[in-house]
């Protein structure tokens, strides 16, 4: 999938955002080898558009299809996760955990954005603009986000246990009642029935490692009091709200 825009920065450099990497001017280059430049990452949330419009589901599934390839190709599997985690920090608009899982792991990005990254050895780590944010054309899906097979209650439920959350965009606990053979998929759903957080803006970390939706709550190996990050991506959220806001009106 292709996607490009072009804007202004501050110091009015033209940046071009593509589905692999963000360029900047020669004059902004980055040094070879050990002398490579890292920058802060940008606290900003990059804007694109999809040359094909993708629902959420879709987008979703590339996400995960991405992610779940990209250490066979080339690099080392924990750089790749934690650029994972960072990626999903960023889109949640915290961007000062991001910061720290690129420091911890010792990554560097010499553009400020995570498209392009290199670790202490010097590999290059590209992540694609659809993993960094959602793009300003994401399809609405009406009836429903989700498949039945992934959300539906299981036959069994196992036994009740409580989640301790933590949500970002509130930086709140919450204590979830669920039951140990839900999957993490259906615990959103929950959440979002308890809190009012949509489904589809929540990202859950136990351990540093992000928890897929269709893994089972006692595969999880979550610790009992011990705490689940819940990143909201909280323009998406705010967007959809806003939305809904001015079709009411």
């Amino acid at each position: 999938m292709g996607a490009c825009v072009c804007r202004m920065n501050p110091d009015n450099e033209t940046m071009s955002v593509s589905s692999a990497s963000i360029s900047r001017p020669a004059s902004a280059g980055i040094a070879m080898g050990a002398a490579r430049k890292n920058r802060p990452l940008c606290h900003e949330t990059i804007r694109w558009r999809s040359d094909v419009p993708l629902t959420e589901g879709q987008l979703r599934s590339k996400r995960d299809e991405f992610w779940d390839t990209a250490p066979a190709f080339d690099g080392r599997k924990e750089i790749w996760d934690a650029l994972r985690a960072a990626t999903t920090a960023a889109e949640g608009l915290d961007f000062q955990m991001a910061q720290a899982i690129l420091d911890g792991a010792n990554v560097s990005v010499p553009n400020g954005y995570l498209t392009e990254c290199y670790d202490e050895l010097g590999t290059q780590y590209k992540v694609p603009i659809y993993c960094l944010s959602y793009p300003i054309n994401i399809v609405k899906e009406e009836n429903g986000r989700d498949s039945p097979a992934e959300y539906s209650e299981p036959v069994d439920g196992g036994t009740e246990i409580f989640l301790k959350l933590r949500i970002s965009s509130t930086m709140t606990d919450v204590k979830l009642p669920v039951y140990s053979k839900d999957t993490v998929g259906q615990c959103k759903k929950k959440l979002q029935a308890a809190e009012g957080v949509d489904a589809c803006c929540q990202r859950w970390f136990y351990s540093g490692k992000l928890l897929g939706d269709k893994v089972p709550i006692d595969e999880c190996s979550i610790h009992q009091g011990y705490v689940v990050q819940v990143i909201v991506n909280t323009e998406h959220y705010n967007h959809d709200n806003s939305t809904s806001t001015a079709h009411a009106s």
